[in-house]
């Protein structure tokens, strides 16, 4: 087994190797670019390098900076993660030309399955059914064009390298494929290294399955049961299980036969995935992930495996520690991939701080994988995956009820999230009951109905306890500044000497405003009126926990502080609350010139309009590139450019003005 191993990658992925590596008793060697040199993974490896700077091209994409780190640490061999370079063909050799071992497929192997077009061929070649589509070496529009027409749109341009659904598009006409094209080919530049693309026929509403194979350096194959991974946006997962609901036996084994076929025809070893699309009990090839899963876990819960572990023996030179008659199915499980995004503007990436970040208990049946901590920064140059909860039961129904229970559980503070999206999914009817294909996640609402009138009555209150305890640790701490702890003024009891005092509050919440009257009863209850309705409090708040008794009923809340007020949390939901400081001088009048802001930090990679162009509503003005997303920005009504603020190639801050635009017909 091999004494020292460096990472070549970051986040989630990064830690959750380092864990295996330690239980196994072998060094790690962690990789960090300028924007994680505090990241946890550098903090759980036992030595760290830094690579760069924090695009991915200048550190995590540079095959020369990784071996180098590699050389100057002793390392033996490169675990490349997922993503980044893990199915480059070059890093795989230039690892073994290096002298170290690459824990994944020969460069021989990924170069005939790595790419989508390499392996198109190959399958074709043993039988296994493909869409049909173009998957050559001609890369010209025009190719592209009468490929599509051929097999008739609407179609998916696809990036020929890779997966995660990055540099795809789907094309609904001849209208749309240069841009698509364009945009597909830069993303996967940008992701992978390399901007080859590939045309396929686009199937509605199939389901999307996978199979997990793993094969040592003896000519062993193992396959383990298929993964439902139809749940996505933009052609990106965000919830997985295994196995997948309603498949029949023949489906399960001719599916888990055909991806060991392919393992076997290219001489493949190391971990790897064979994709499918599943229609009317008819499976058709995708593509071959040359490298371990996001979704892993799910199979190693109900398989009982470490698949990590499992790599690193394969590399070593050892044998599969199972035979395939060894490989079991124990139950369901369920993985959900909470992202730094907001579902409401089209999964739009977020990045920022981390205010609060709290996971349920780990157990034998759920398990958490991140790479951040409260307090640690979202940045906008990777991925916006946060963490995945994986729940397992001894069948789907107690899976799904863990997930929603596990959901509810999960507290994030700081960035936009789609943590309500995932509660919405694991509730909806179609996914209880396991009715899944790749459109359903569109029918879903991507935004959670406001609180009814009797929640707004318990986060009123909630409010009102937070501005309570905020403002009496306020006035003993001027008073302890001002050594006057004991002196009865700096006391917040609202004693006065004709009766307690009694005063008005007001919050804006989601866009609303929320007042009421309140007075302090004793020093821990106050009544509070609001809505012709007079209820009494009282509150216990001890650091992020808040139990309250509003008529004595009781309920229990978490409170994280912000600089401009407070979030109360509820079953994992957020409530956001400013107070309004009466005597505070009214806010600046917004600036009357219509303007795009920049949404996040971000590189700006296309500009579609010019000064004094007329557009109308929906018209393109730009695109912006962030944690490896593009994000399109368009004209939210009739109007007029009057200035382009921002250059192609330029990398802009997060609220910095990129267009002037003057409304008009």
């Amino acid at each position: 087994m091999f004494r020292k191993v460096l990472i070549a990658n970051r986040g989630e992925i990064a830690c959750r190797i380092i864990r295996t590596a330690k239980r196994m008793g072998v060094k790690t060697v962690a990789v960090y670019s300028e924007a994680d040199r505090d990241a946890l993974h550098v903090r759980l490896a036992d030595e760290a390098f830094a690579i760069g700077a924090a695009p991915p091209s200048e550190s995590y994409l540079s095959i020369d900076r990784l071996l180098e780190a590699a050389r100057r640490s002793g390392a033996e061999a490169i675990h490349p993660g997922y993503g980044f370079l893990s199915e480059a063909a070059e890093f795989s050799a230039r690892c073994a030309e290096a002298g170290l071992v690459f824990i994944g497929p020969s460069a021989d192997a990924m170069r005939l399955v790595g790419s989508k077009s390499g392996a198109k061929k190959l399958v074709g070649q043993i039988g296994v059914p493909t869409l049909a589509g173009f998957h050559g070496d001609a890369q010209d529009a025009q190719t592209f064009l009468s490929a599509a027409e051929h097999v008739g749109f609407p179609v998916v341009v696809k990036a020929s390298a890779g997966g995660g659904g990055r540099g795809m598009r789907l094309v609904w006409n001849a209208d749309e494929l240069p841009l698509a094209m364009e945009s597909a080919s830069r993303e996967a530049l940008l992701a992978f290294g390399d901007g080859r693309l590939l045309i396929e026929k686009y199937l509605d509403r199939p389901r999307h399955v996978e199979v997990q194979l793993i094969a040592d350096g003896f000519g062993n194959v193992v396959t383990f049961p298929e993964r439902d991974c139809s749940l996505q946006r933009n052609h990106q997962k965000l919830v997985e299980e295994t196995p997948a609901p309603d498949f029949s036996p023949d489906l399960r084994r001719d599916l888990r036969m055909a991806a060991a076929e392919i393992a076997r025809a290219s001489g493949y070893a190391n971990a790897g995935t064979v994709e499918f699309l599943v229609k009317d009990g008819v499976f058709y090839f995708l593509e071959v992930n040359a490298r371990l899963q996001v979704e892993h876990p799910v199979t190693e819960m109900i398989a009982g495996v470490d698949l990590v572990e499992w790599q690193f023996r394969v590399a070593a030179g050892e044998a599969l520690p199972m035979t395939q008659d060894e490989i079991g199915m124990r139950g369901s499980s369920i993985e959900a991939r909470i992202c730094a995004e907001d579902p409401a503007e089209n999964f739009r990436p977020s990045s920022g701080l981390l205010l609060h970040l709290a996971f349920p208990p780990e157990s034998r049946s759920l398990r958490v994988e991140t790479g951040v901590r409260t307090g640690d920064e979202i940045p906008p140059y990777y991925d916006s995956l946060i963490a995945k909860l994986i729940v397992w039961d001894e069948a789907r129904e107690g899976a799904v009820r863990k997930m929603q229970r596990a959901l509810e559980e999960v507290a994030l503070v700081g960035v936009a999230s789609n943590l309500d999206f995932l509660r919405n999914i694991v509730s909806d009817p179609h996914f209880v009951c396991g009715q899944l294909d790749t459109r359903l996640v569109q029918t879903i609402a991507r935004t959670t109905p406001p609180a009814d009138k009797d929640m707004k009555r318990w986060l009123l209150a909630a409010a009102v306890s937070a501005w309570r305890a905020q403002a009496s640790q306020k006035a003993r701490a001027t008073a302890a500044e001002l050594g006057e702890q004991w002196s009865p003024w700096t006391t917040s009891d609202a004693w006065r000497l004709a009766g307690r005092h009694e005063m008005q509050l007001a919050f804006r919440h989601d866009g609303e405003l929320l007042s009421c009257r309140m007075g302090l009863l004793d020093p821990r209850r106050f009544w509070m009126e609001a809505s012709g309705r007079r209820s009494v409090v009282s509150a216990e708040v001890e650091e992020h926990r808040l139990a309250l008794c509003v008529d004595d009923e009781r309920r229990e809340f978490s409170l994280i502080r912000r600089p401009i007020g407070f979030v109360i949390i509820d079953k994992g939901r957020n409530f956001a609350f400013e107070w309004i400081d009466p005597l505070a001088p009214p806010p600046r009048t917004a600036d009357k010139e219509r303007s795009f802001l920049a949404p996040l930090p971000a590189r700006v990679t296309r500009i579609f309009v010019k000064g004094g162009e007329r557009v109308i509503k929906g018209a393109p003005i730009l695109l912006l590139e962030a944690m490896k997303m593009e994000i399109p920005m368009n004209a939210p009504h009739n109007g007029v450019i009057e200035r382009v603020l921002c250059s192609e190639g330029q990398s802009v801050r997060e609220g910095e003005r990129l267009v002037a635009m003057a409304e008009g017909a």
